[in-house]
């Protein structure tokens, strides 16, 4: 029995899977979806992966399959105009990002964004019969949003959530903080999508493990010159910058401090 990580639905972390067929990495297959079958996609397991759920692998994908994937794409149009054009006439306060169709066509997940939340019974009511289908609506993320839409970030490379496929990992203010840019203020350390940059979780384990043994900045330490109070570090260097109690400045190593 082989244990595989799958992609099933690009707005969910992959799922680990269990299949008595091989498969490699970037593979196409067909599972089984509660009462609908989906194209997925093998991954190499890097990323982070939901607990093991209850997906069939049926198959690997074949050239039908992928005709019918192609066929459902150029669908996906039609289907968001309409869509927008029902929630404009139920006047509802949400913004159409994506839509997603199974492989057999038979189900559709309409993916959104909304500031505040939403009811859209009547919405999903309405377009079931339009459609003709089974219609779920899911609300996304900004980040989410901008992997659809892409662009490029400030350092003029294209997005990180574009070109690095897979979940998206949990960023929090304490990345920025001890890699000494939570004080740029938000703007300059988030991203187009406004939340804050994917690329503040590349580094952050690596200066967890420098800051060890460095005192907080305003925090009071004694070297062999006397005390004082931090009023910067350099990660990088170890270096310690104190005003000391007479007023001067000195910079000493993290290691001289008593």
């Amino acid at each position: 029995m082989y244990k595989y990580s799958v992609r099933v639905y690009s707005w969910e972390p992959a799922r680990l899977c269990k299949s008595e067929h091989e498969f490699q990495t970037s593979d196409a297959i067909v599972v089984k979806e509660d009462l609908t079958s989906e194209i997925a996609y093998i991954e190499d397991g890097g990323g982070i992966v939901m607990k093991e759920r209850n997906t069939t692998i049926v198959r690997k994908a074949t050239e039908r399959d992928l005709e019918m994937l192609a066929k459902n794409e150029e669908k996906k149009s039609e289907i968001l105009k309409l869509s927008k054009i029902e929630i404009k006439r139920l006047s509802l306060n949400m913004k159409l990002v994506d839509v997603h169709i199974s492989l057999d066509g038979s189900n559709a997940v309409i993916l959104f964004t909304a500031d505040e939340r939403v009811d859209f019974r009547e919405l999903v009511k309405n377009l079931s019969k339009i459609f003709h289908r089974s219609v779920r609506m899911h609300q996304v993320g900004s980040r989410d949003e901008a992997r659809k839409l892409g662009g490029c970030g400030v350092c003029g490379r294209d997005l990180c959530c574009l070109r690095f496929p897979g979940s998206l990992p949990s960023i929090s203010i304490d990345m920025a903080r001890v890699q000494q840019v939570a004080h740029r203020g938000s703007e300059r350390i988030s991203g187009v999508c406004g939340r804050l940059m994917c690329c503040l979780s590349y580094e952050a384990a690596q200066y967890q493990q420098m800051m060890a043994g460095m005192p907080e900045v305003r925090s009071s330490v004694k070297t062999r010159d006397g005390k004082g109070e931090v009023i910067e570090l350099n990660v990088l260097t170890g270096d310690v910058k104190i005003r000391m109690t007479d007023g001067t400045i000195v910079v000493v190593k993290k290691e001289a401090l008593i």
